[in-house]
């Protein structure tokens, strides 16, 4: 069986969505703990403006802290602008995703922006910052809140502008669980067959229970690096009530009893999920196995 690389965006996705602030310090705790499972790709933070997500008012600290503990992993955070990319680059970090929205109503509603303007943006931070490596998170690819399911054509219409712009990577997210199996496999084959140099991530929120079998969908599609977030902490701001991101031990779990190659403990990461419970007391989780108090339930046969 093929590898697949597992890239930990909980300190992110799933500790944005916190109301109470996280202090650092459990912040970093929790990093500690995922770091110590084996996984080798973990968002640290969003520089993103304290104004609209409180929670990330210490990306800069968090995010140096574990450049200098950590030079060995794969770092990266998110940023949605070029003040965001300079903040990180000087943090340490040298990689970031950009995010951008598929769906125009909710580019705007989500980082008040046209497409015209997000490209600009990131244009401008690649003129900037040549060094620094950028991905694009490519938010609602497999539907809108707003506006409902894109077409396939429309998906590859809109990574061939990226593309053209010098992208080589993109996230296809399932900001709001939209997506199904089918489809998923339908975009991942189409965007493949049009740009075949092209590194793709996936990245599913588990909204509708469909989190699980549409990342194996995308992995039997061929994309071998996928997002998840320890304990399924998350949600979404355009999805109230919704249940949160695909679990990052349950993904885990899975793909190690498949054969397939992750190179993380899992017993390590339901231990991560368990601490980051017990530290921030509240959240939005949708994992399974780190409510499984039964031995002979974990055991893998």
């Amino acid at each position: 069986m093929k590898a697949i690389e597992i890239y930990e965006v909980g300190p992110r996705d799933g500790f944005q969505n916190q109301k109470v602030y996280i202090p650092k310090e459990n912040k970093l705790l929790i990093i500690d703990a995922i770091a110590a499972s084996g996984v080798k790709h973990i968002q640290v933070t969003s520089f993103v403006s304290p104004k609209a997500i409180p929670q990330m008012a210490d990306s800069a600290e968090v995010a140096a802290a574990c450049a200098e503990k950590y030079p060995e992993l794969s770092l990266y955070a998110l940023a949605p602008n070029l003040r965001g990319a300079y903040n990180a680059w000087n943090a340490g970090i040298k990689h970031i995703f950009y995010v951008v929205s598929l769906s125009a109503s909710h580019n705007k509603a989500n980082i008040n922006r046209t497409h015209e303007q997000s490209m600009q943006e990131y244009l401008n931070i690649r003129e900037n910052l040549p060094d620094m490596e950028v991905s694009i998170d490519l938010a609602t690819t497999f539907g809108c809140p707003f506006e409902g399911k894109p077409s396939t054509q429309a998906v590859v219409d809109f990574i061939g502008s990226y593309v053209e712009a010098g992208v080589g990577e993109v996230d296809l997210c399932d900001t709001v669980g939209l997506a199904n199996p089918a489809q998923v496999r339908e975009v991942i084959a189409s965007v493949k067959s049009a740009f075949p140099s092209l590194e793709l991530q996936v990245h599913i929120h588990d909204t509708r229970n469909m989190g699980m079998v549409n990342t194996l969908a995308a992995i039997e599609a061929g994309v071998t690096k996928c997002q998840s977030t320890l304990g399924g902490l998350g949600g979404c701001p355009f999805a109230p009530g919704a249940s949160g991101n695909l679990a990052t031990e349950d993904l885990v779990y899975m793909l190690n009893d498949m054969g397939y190659g992750t190179g993380i403990d899992t017993d390590a990461l339901i231990t991560a999920a368990r601490l980051e419970k017990e530290l921030l007391g509240e959240g939005n989780f949708s994992g399974h196995l780190m409510n499984i108090t039964s031995p002979q339930c974990l055991a893998e046969y």
